[in-house]
């Protein structure tokens, strides 16, 4: 038959050939076929796209991020307040050489970082509300981070300026405190004096403590004992008589006009007309002004109101004391005459007394055992 021919050399060649190439086909897998393709210049600008389309975005980062430059150094650290915890949101500024300043912000641990950091000194401060400012100095070395000791805040001190005022009645207080350690060579009691040429006005209640300190002090008792040995020893008032029985009557009848006229003159008629009982030492202008002003103190004196007046209280105050020793004078001494003449030399006294304190007494007078400065210069 035709089919059972034998076939030809070159018909069996040709048939060896072809199965080859179908057992080469299905032999070898597609994707190594696939790789010796060589593709089209479409499908090389999609795959370009692709790739770019595949690699994320770069964003920038945070001084703590970013990247650090192996040729910089770096800073980091933490805030904390004065009890120790962490100070979240304080503002850490950098001042680096030359270099624009760089802030940032401690975060919820309170650290803080600052990455690229020129070789060099720098210096940080740290501000948050309610806190003092802090600063911290130091050297950054190149690709060396530095870490900087935890910075501590303080709290802000609150200060208030308190502006607290005395009345006037406390300021008199004060100053008659003061004059009643006011002593001549450091003995002899000088209270009724004031250095304050602005003193404030006295209230009754002064006025009397004054008296009060004035009459019972021991150097006014124990003058009131030398004016007695005085009497005693020119027999004045013979109607005492002599002897201790004589003196102890004089020393009563003089520490009566003492505290007598102290108490009636200085602090319950000065009380009714308002009135300073003390004598203000002027201690500048010309020594006739200084004069006229010392030898007018008895009968010329300050009010209350600060205003110069006559001075009624120790005019009528002479004159009552005068009055109340006709009660105890013996009765052949009491006479009008006597009580007239006692009254116009206690308003002598007054300015004998001025004449002293104006020129005299100042430079030796002391306060708790401690001079008072150098009188001013006329």
């Amino acid at each position: 038959m035709y089919l059972l021919r034998p076939m030809t050399d070159v018909a069996c060649r040709a048939r060896l050939l072809f199965c080859s190439l179908l057992l080469l086909a299905f032999a070898v897998p597609q994707g190594a076929l696939s790789q010796t393709k060589r593709p089209s210049s479409g499908e090389a600008k999609k795959s370009t796209t692709s790739t770019r389309r595949s690699t994320p975005p770069s964003t920038p980062s945070t001084d703590g991020a970013t990247k650090q430059n192996p040729a910089l150094g770096s800073i980091s650290g933490t805030v904390v307040d004065q009890q120790g915890s962490v100070a979240e949101g304080a503002i850490v500024e950098l001042a680096n050489g030359d270099a624009p300043a760089r802030q940032t912000s401690s975060g919820q641990n309170g650290e803080y970082s600052f990455a690229n950091v020129a070789p060099g000194p720098f210096h940080l401060t740290v501000t948050a509300p309610g806190f003092d400012a802090k600063s911290f100095t130091g050297e950054v070395h190149a690709g060396q981070p530095f870490p900087v000791p935890a910075i501590a805040l303080n709290i802000t001190a609150v200060t208030a300026d308190v502006n607290v005022e005395l009345s006037p009645i406390e300021v008199a207080e004060e100053q008659v405190t003061e004059e009643i350690h006011q002593r001549v060579f450091g003995l002899i009691p000088n209270f009724y004096v004031s250095y304050e040429a602005d003193a404030a006005p006295l209230v009754p209640r002064q006025k009397f403590r004054l008296a009060w300190k004035s009459s019972t002090d021991p150097v006014t008792i124990v003058g009131a004992g030398a004016i007695a040995g005085i009497y005693q020893a020119a027999d004045e008032f013979p109607g005492y008589g002599q002897g201790a029985e004589g003196y102890g009557k004089r020393l009563g009848a003089a520490y009566a006009d003492i505290f007598v006229g102290t108490f009636v003159g200085s602090a319950a008629l000065p009380a009714l007309f308002h009135q300073d009982p003390r004598y203000f030492y002027k201690g500048t202008g010309t020594t006739k002004s200084r004069l006229m002003y010392a030898i007018s103190n008895a009968v010329m004196c300050r009010g209350d109101n600060g205003k110069r007046q006559v001075n009624y209280s120790g005019i009528l105050g002479s004159f009552a004391s005068g009055g109340v020793s006709y009660l105890y004078y013996p009765a052949a001494d009491r006479s009008l005459s006597l009580v007239m003449q006692n009254s116009a030399v206690r308003v002598a006294e007054g300015s004998l007394a001025g004449i002293i304190q104006e020129f005299v007494i100042r430079r030796f007078v002391s306060v708790r055992g401690k001079r008072l400065p150098p009188p001013p210069q006329p």
